[in-house]
């Protein structure tokens, strides 16, 4: 081969790696002020609209490691990119909407279960799903208005970073509502599913707000469980 073709090829394969380069800082640039929050295919075609074929520059993106998808439609930044994450939350509250962050994960994150969750478990008033994501598991149960609506928070799970949870005493009425076989009959057996079951401290049981909670009775499922709940509460 020519050696003043051979110098040429790599003098211009140089180019094209220092142009890639350029425009993957540029890109991770550009998303960086979005990175607090998963990025939507409109937030990417905003991103991409210098492109003729946006759709084509994320699948290429997805190859490179510079996204991740979460669902269609629904993207985080990849490793390629050295942004961080948005907070897991964050991503259970965008990935099925609308939706808080409830059960196991809430009570853990309230401190009032020793165990860390390993699954981001929310509810929905959307049907159950569950995602299993590069980045995670996610699962979704279904409860209806307007006892849904009821008890949730807006938390600072990162810096500048908000997403929606249930109240710790949300929290323990959504496990009791959605856990099947359960039904609390007497102050012994709530007492023991609260203390065994779910090994709250009983110290942490007394701080819950039980006028709170038996405003939600009427709309509630499992009324005689989670007045039975209340009643143990109240008698701490």
């Amino acid at each position: 081969m020519n050696r003043i073709f051979v110098i040429f090829l790599a003098l211009n394969r140089k180019k094209t790696d220092y142009c890639i380069k350029l425009w993957q800082l540029d890109f991770n640039q550009r998303i960086k002020n979005h990175s607090s929050a998963p990025l939507t295919r409109l937030i990417l075609s905003e991103v991409l609209k210098d492109y003729l074929r946006p759709n084509d520059k994320i699948s290429a993106l997805l190859k490179s490691g510079h996204l991740i998808s979460l669902r269609r439609g629904l993207y985080v930044p990849g490793p390629a990119t050295d942004l961080p994450l948005p907070a897991s939350f964050l991503i259970a509250n965008h990935l099925r909407g609308p939706s808080y962050v409830s059960l196991e994960t809430a009570l853990s994150f309230w401190g009032l279960i020793p165990e860390r969750t390993f699954e981001v478990s929310s509810v929905t008033v959307r049907t159950s799903k569950k995602f299993t994501t590069p980045i995670g598991r996610f699962s979704y149960k279904h409860l209806s208005l307007p006892y849904y609506a009821f008890g949730i928070r807006r938390v600072e799970v990162a810096e500048h970073q908000f997403a929606l949870l249930a109240s710790p005493e949300k929290s323990i009425c959504d496990k009791i509502a959605l856990t099947a076989k359960i039904n609390l009959r007497s102050a012994k057996q709530a007492w023991n599913f609260l203390t065994e079951d779910l090994r709250i401290d009983p110290y942490a049981l007394k701080t819950l707000n039980t006028e709170a909670m038996s405003t939600w009775l009427e709309d509630a499922p499992k009324k005689g469980s989670l007045n039975m709940l209340i009643d143990t509460l109240k008698a701490l």
